[in-house]
């Protein structure tokens, strides 16, 4: 049956291996189990529930990409995403958490709609490399931030607007320690080295008496606190326009890169590169997006530690479905991920803001037409504290440099309708 469902002959490899493959790869992104709940908590939704959503969200999302598109990659709620759905679209734009799962839900079904029309290639082409790394590059910059304030290393001042925290308490210095130690394990190539940092911290502050120790394993927490809680009517305010597209925005590109990266490194790709089932991958990372909207949690997307698993020989759906199950069986170790301080998951979140800060390595920096705007979009996320900000100003920024500097045949149509979009949005509509 196996056999059948995932032809492991023909992608030449075997069930033992796809096994191996999967728990590599839930390993590699189980830390999601703890940051999720600890990142939305903070808009005061219910973290046991949030726990439960990510549990399942992450469960379906893997599962329908090993069915329907029979490929190597688990899905779970994205780093970023769940930072902008927190500390902008909550804490700083001021929406209720309600609203902000109801702008995932919209974002969801356009996401839906452009794989099933197959607009997203159309999308995609008419987006700069350089921009797009941009983009990542700034994502990683906010949660960079939000990690150090997290931490409270990085405190508010009102002199300079930051300055540093106090570095003799408990706190930064075992996130600190935590950093170091997953940077290290990293390096190292150590399965799961985010997982273990943030295991380690988080014994340390509870053996120490710093942090509550809630247990191990329970029944799970009830999802109804979270369960379809959102607000589709109250996402539809004009000033969300631009939320709902960096959703969508920010999932497009980041589901492309992963797949493109994750299956090249399977050797899952043609000749020419491309991905023979991008198409019904994109379709259950949409699906998924969708459920993870209605369960109570940001959005869901094909999670770039899948290549973990292609590493040590998952091909098919099957290593997919393994991570499925095993996100399933997370469900009841829910008193393990609310006894993790905060400053044993900002290590985490740093470290992720390092990996996707790295896209600034591929920018032509001696093209001062390119290398500004992709500097103005990579500062603008953190410093404005928004990723929606950071895409417009680098949509406005690109399409007026290039313009004036007679580099017009880098733009194209798409280009430049989104930077007026952005323009009018920044100027005569307030978020």
């Amino acid at each position: 049956m196996l056999e059948k469902l995932f032809k492991l002959k023909a992608n030449n490899t075997n069930v033992k291996t796809e096994i191996i493959a999967g728990i590599t790869t839930f390993l590699a992104m189980a830390y999601i189990l703890f940051v999720n709940p600890s990142i939305l908590g903070q808009t005061g939704m219910d973290k046991g529930a949030v726990f439960v959503a990510t549990c399942l969200a992450a469960a379906i999302g893997s599962v329908l990409m090993g069915m329907i598109a029979n490929l190597p990659i688990a899905l779970a709620p994205g780093m970023g995403l769940n930072a902008f759905f927190t500390y902008t679209v909550v804490l700083h734009m001021g929406y209720h958490w309600q609203v902000a799962l109801g702008a995932v839900f919209i974002s969801a079904v356009l996401f839906f709609c452009l794989s099933i029309f197959k607009i997203r290639e159309w999308i995609i082409r008419s987006i700069p490399l350089a921009l797009r790394s941009a983009i990542a590059a700034g994502i990683g910059l906010f949660l960079a931030i939000v990690a150090l304030e997290g931490a409270g290393i990085v405190v508010d001042n009102p002199a300079t607007l930051v300055g540093m925290g106090d570095l003799t308490k408990p706190g930064p210095l075992l996130a600190i320690a935590g950093f170091f130690l997953i940077v290290i394990l990293e390096a190292r190539r150590v399965t799961g080295a985010i997982l273990i940092g943030i295991l380690v911290i988080t014994a340390i502050s509870i053996l120490t008496g710093l942090s509550p120790f809630g247990g191990v394993i329970s029944s799970p927490p009830s999802l109804a606190p979270t369960f379809l809680q959102l607000d589709i009517a109250g996402a539809f305010n004009v000033g969300l326009v631009s939320v709902i597209f960096a959703f969508l925005f920010v999932d497009v590109f980041d589901n492309s890169g992963t797949l493109i990266g994750v299956t090249r490194k399977a050797g899952l790709t043609d000749e020419h590169g491309n991905i023979p089932s991008m198409g019904r991958a994109l379709l259950s990372d949409s699906i998924a997006a969708l459920f993870g909207s209605l369960l109570g949690t940001s959005t869901t997307t094909s999670f770039v530690e899948s290549s973990a698993g292609a590493a040590v020989g998952g091909r098919t759906g099957l290593t997919a479905i393994v991570v499925g199950i095993l996100f399933l069986l997370s469900l009841f170790f829910s008193p393990l991920a609310g006894s993790v301080p905060v400053y044993a998951t900002a290590p985490a979140l740093l470290f992720v803001a390092v990996l996707m800060a790295s896209g600034l390595a591929e920018i032509d920096w001696k093209d001062i037409s390119t290398a500004a705007p992709v500097t103005i979009t990579a500062l603008a996320m953190p410093l404005t504290y928004s990723i929606a900000n950071g895409i417009a100003f680098g949509f406005i920024s690109w399409t007026v440099i290039k313009l004036c500097t007679g580099k017009y045949k880098e733009l194209n149509p798409a280009l430049i309708v989104l930077t007026v979009l952005f323009v009018i949005k920044l100027g005569w509509l307030t978020t």
